[in-house]
């Protein structure tokens, strides 16, 4: 209601040009993670299939990457798609998300921007749930980008965090078996290397945005987000847009982070 009398005003540009330079003013968070929810229903209201509200939503996806950039965020992590979407969603319904995913794979592969300001693409999750060719186009993305230095972008796809954090301890276990790792030698640091976010330069979020109104985290970054900043925002994925990332940022900046002290 009040954005609604912003416009009619016609000063809601000029809000979101005193927003955005509040933000640039303040502490930028060094990692974002945002969960991307609300596709469905953004879809029955705007009577559109849901093939249609996931090509609006990769589409955000690129002006989210783009947002970003400009803002000076270095590090971006997605909930594409979780393993309990891809154990109980209909077939369907995950064939059109797989074909989203497989045609932005393959177009971020030959996007200027991704080589221009050098955007490192990383999946994490159980990529051995998805069809061959969708988990082959995105670890080529994967691997084509690894060099690249300036701009990490992490893709979460058939991801559960309960699950990541089951394989880093299956991985220490076989490193012990082994008599590489003594019980002794187990701390945060072994847990965090053995995580599917080992070798970001930040794997913990500063910031999650959560879309759609719904006020959980959903088994995303569950180690990861031990002390990360969360923002439950009551808007679709498909319609966020600029000023929601700047509100988002805002509310984290005005924050005080104590970290238990």
């Amino acid at each position: 209601m009040i954005e609604e009398l912003l416009r009619f005003a016609g000063v809601y540009s000029i809000y979101e040009q005193w927003l955005e330079r509040t933000v640039r003013a303040g502490e930028m968070p060094q990692h974002l993670a945002v969960v991307l929810d609300g596709n469905r229903r953004w879809a029955r209201r705007h009577g559109l299939s849901t093939a249609q509200a996931y090509r609006h939503g990769a589409d955000k996806v690129e002006e989210l990457l783009r947002w970003c950039l400009d803002l000076g965020i270095r590090i971006v992590t997605l909930y594409v798609l979780s393993v309990e979407n891809v154990l109980r969603r209909p077939r369907e319904e995950l064939e059109e998300i797989y074909a989203v995913l497989l045609e932005r794979a393959e177009r971020f592969l030959t996007e200027e921007l991704v080589w221009r300001e050098k955007v490192r693409f990383k999946i994490i999750g159980r990529i051995d749930y998805l069809p061959q060719e969708v988990a082959s186009s995105l670890l080529r993305l994967e691997k084509e980008t690894m060099n690249h230095d300036r701009f990490h972008l992490n893709i979460a796809v058939a991801y559960g965090g309960r699950m990541e954090i089951v394989d880093a301890v299956r991985k220490i276990l076989w490193q012990a078996q082994r008599g590489w790792v003594a019980p002794e030698m187990i701390d945060e640091k072994m847990i965090e290397s053995n995580l599917y976010t080992n070798g970001l330069p930040k794997p913990d979020p500063d910031l999650v945005i959560r879309t759609s109104g719904e006020e959980r985290i959903s088994n995303f970054l569950l180690w990861q987000i031990a002390y990360s900043e969360l923002v439950f925002l009551d808007v679709y994925w498909p319609s966020f847009r600029r000023i929601d990332l700047l509100r988002a940022i805002r509310t984290y900046q005005q924050r005080v982070r104590r970290y238990g002290s």
